[in-house]
């Protein structure tokens, strides 16, 4: 959990009017007491009218409240749409993800716009990615981030299979179809691997460094046509 969405979270438990210990706050958001004392200590800098100590516990006087969240009705069916877009299209911690945006964004907005979710009529099928595709995204957006090395079991549009170690470089989604663009270190070049021709995928846990001619900026410029013909399968 990032830290802003922490303090968030400790806000929101002392929002009730009660009495609550750090040890409770840390039990339910899995950090120390410590790390507890030190986000109520700074959310008290901030403002936060919190009463407390360290070993007694914490209380939050009334009156306070986070500001409503304001979007424009454009705004809020933007939102609403891509988080159903992404929970039927995307990995399956994207799909979980989109799903409690949606609850977060819901829960600060103004009564008069909270039915505007529910509301929106825009929708997205939810069978288009199979399961051990979603799994795929996930485990390639993991790994574009933390530029691990990842493994592949590969099959082409002839169904013959290769095992190839790749750096992952993005994600591409065409409508049905995503793709994992990658410097490919057995063709010792750039890459598109269609997810749903992926038999297996593993991140080695190895980490790779940018190097000249083999990053995304490095692919745009050797493939300066490649969005108007989308390499839907170049795993050759």
């Amino acid at each position: 959990m990032r830290r802003a969405d922490r303090l968030f979270q400790i806000v929101q438990h002392l929002r009730g009017g009660r009495l609550v210990t750090a040890r409770m706050l840390g039990e339910r958001l899995e950090v120390s007491e410590r790390t507890i004392y030190r986000d109520i200590a700074d959310l008290q800098s901030t403002g936060v009218p919190i009463d407390g100590e360290a070993g007694v516990g914490y209380i939050m006087r009334e009156g306070f409240d986070l500001p409503p969240l304001m979007f424009t009705r454009d705004e809020i069916v933007a939102l609403v749409a891509g988080a159903r877009m992404v929970r039927a299209f995307g990995g399956a911690t994207m799909a979980r993800a989109a799903e409690e945006a949606l609850v977060k964004i819901g829960a600060v907005l103004p009564d008069s716009e909270k039915s505007r979710i529910a509301q929106t009529s825009i929708h997205a099928p939810t069978y288009v990615v199979s399961d051990s595709a979603r799994q795929s995204v996930d485990i390639a957006e993991r790994a574009i981030e933390a530029r691990q090395i990842l493994r592949l079991d590969y099959r082409d549009e002839a169904g013959r299979q290769t095992m190839r170690e790749v750096r992952p470089l993005g994600l591409w989604f065409w409508g049905k179809v995503w793709t994992l663009v990658a410097w490919c270190e057995l063709r010792d070049d750039f890459r598109a691997f269609r997810i749903d021709r992926i038999a297996e995928l593993i991140s080695t846990g190895r980490i790779f460094r940018p190097e000249r001619g083999k990053t995304l900026g490095d692919f745009y410029r050797t493939v300066e046509v490649w969005e108007r013909s989308p390499p839907m399968d170049q795993a050759v």
